[in-house]
Formats: structure tokens, C-alpha cells, sequence
């Protein structure tokens, strides 16, 4: 099923495909089942939906999740404005009514209560209850619910439950390989294809370091950070040290360990 048209086409995000995640994603949605998308930061999970949501012709909402993240927050409020308290639709209730994606970025940062609304939705019921207006929306065929997580960084009280993780058709995210992530480096960025393999060679080589103590390891995202400021004329080893060393690390030691990396890879 294809609904773009030639004007939808032209804005179509950029996104190279590793396996068969596309195909995954458009019968997932053809029959109106909910979508979960793991792993790590930085691979291209979110590309992925806002590609796949033009790709279909579909609206997008997108939810950040985090630890203060409600219900409410999701489905809508009432609140007070010249004197009348009036309903507000959250990016949830929003993408129900009108038919399109939401998009629930890191799912497990958010707090409990948000699976009360996301259960009746994930399974063959489709159904989002309000319980502030009192309405019980049925979702159209044009909605799909999609939700993301980092699986390798999350604690035992934030992981998902299994009854809401066996809701879901599932996509598994990696790291891509060399070859690919140049050929994502250099679509995304336009660098020279050198550039991308040393920028991709210095990503592999942090991410086999294993003395080094790091929260996460660095991502093809921070690899097109820092290939944006060398396209505009950074030098290469402070263009690195500033997109991948320090967001990588607060820990001096750590840095310089990492720095040493990207200085032998662009010989200084």
C-alpha cells in the first residue's frame, strides 16, 4: 500500500533501510496493529517513524517520554481560559480522532499510569476511554500507535511490562554496519565518502573499548553532528571532541581516552 502522492514524496525524510523494517512497518499499520521499535539511542528509531508516516501519507504526533510524563498529558486536560474551563485534546486523543501516528518516544521514562490509556488502545479493541469528558473513541483504520525504547539503559523498575510489550509487533534497532552507516553519513550529511569511513571507523573503535566506562557509546546521530561541522569548515579533532567526546563523557580521564581515538584516526 503506498499512499504518498508526488507532492508528499519530495518531503519524505531521509532514511536507508537495513533490513526489512519498512515492510514490517507498513503491513503492521495495514493491519491496524501497534508498533514497538527498540533500541539504542541514536540509531534512527525516530527517522524511522517520521520516514514511514510520510511515507504513508500519514500525521504525526510525537510524545517525548519522561518521568513526569501522565495520562493526562497524553489524552488532554480541561483548562481555564477567559473565564470558561474548556477541553484540550492531548497528542493522543488528537491522533485517535483524526486518524494518524502517535509516536511514543522512550515509553518507559514515563509513569505508570500512561498504560491505562495505551492497553485498550494496543490490542483488538482500539478504543482510547476518556474518562474526564466521559467518551470512549473508537481509533479509525488511519491510526497506529508506535513506541519506542532503549532496551540496554533502563533499570528493573523502568522496564516494560510484559503485558504491554506482548501488545505489540516489534522491530529490533542496531547499530548499523560500517558500510551502511558511511552510506547513511554521506546521504545525510553530503561529506566526502573519506570522511564518512574515518568518521564510522572512529564509532566502531569507541564502541569496542571495553575499559572505558560509558552510560551509552557513540551514535550514527553524533556521527552526523559531527560531519556537519566539519562540512562547514571545523577541523576534524575539535569537530569530534566536540560532537562525540564530551557528549559522550563528563569524566576528564574518559575524554582524553576517547580524544586519543580521533587523533590517531586523523593522524595528529
Amino acid at each position: 500500500m503506498n499512499a504518498m502522492n508526488e507532492s508528499a514524496a519530495v518531503a519524505v525524510p531521509y532514511y536507508e533501510a537495513e533490513g526489512d523494517e519498512v515492510a514490517v512497518f507498513e503491513h503492521a499499520w495495514r493491519n491496524r496493529l501497534p508498533l514497538l521499535i527498540k533500541g539504542p539511542t541514536g540509531v534512527g528509531k525516530t527517522r524511522f517513524v517520521a520516514h514511514m508516516a510520510a511515507r504513508l501519507g500519514l500525521p504525526l504526533y510525537t510524545m517525548a517520554c519522561h518521568d513526569d510524563l501522565t495520562a493526562a498529558d497524553l489524552v488532554g486536560r480541561h483548562l481555564i481560559g477567559d473565564g470558561n474551563t474548556v477541553w484540550h485534546d492531548g497528542p493522543l486523543t488528537r491522533a485517535v480522532r483524526e486518524g494518524g501516528i502517535c509516536y511514543l518516544d522512550e515509553v518507559v521514562e514515563a509513569r505508570r499510569d500512561t498504560t491505562v490509556v495505551i492497553h485498550p488502545l494496543a490490542d483488538d479493541r482500539r478504543l482510547l476511554p476518556i474518562e474526564r469528558t466521559g467518551e470512549l473513541i473508537e481509533a479509525p483504520d488511519r491510526f497506529m500507535l508506535v513506541m519506542s525504547y532503549n532496551p540496554g539503559y533502563q533499570n528493573f523498575l523502568k522496564g516494560l511490562k510484559p503485558s504491554t510489550r506482548q501488545r505489540f509487533v516489534s522491530l529490533r534497532f542496531e547499530f548499523p554496519r560500517p558500510e551502511r552507516e558511511v552510506s547513511i553519513l554521506a546521504g545525510e550529511t553530503g561529506c566526502e565518502p573519506m570522511l564518512a569511513r574515518q568518521l564510522v571507523s572512529i564509532a566502531n573503535s569507541l564502541r569496542r573499548l571495553k575499559d572505558v566506562d560509558l552510560e551509552e557509546v557513540v551514535s550514527t546521530r553524533l556521527l552526523v553532528y559531527a560531519a556537519r561541522l566539519i562540512g562547514t569548515g571545523m577541523a576534524p579533532v575539535p569537530a569530534c571532541r566536540s560532537a562525540i567526546v564530551e557528549s559522550l563523557t563528563d569524566d576528564p580521564e574518559v575524554a582524553g581516552a576517547l580524544a586519543e581515538v580521533v587523533e590517531a584516526t586523523f593522524g595528529q
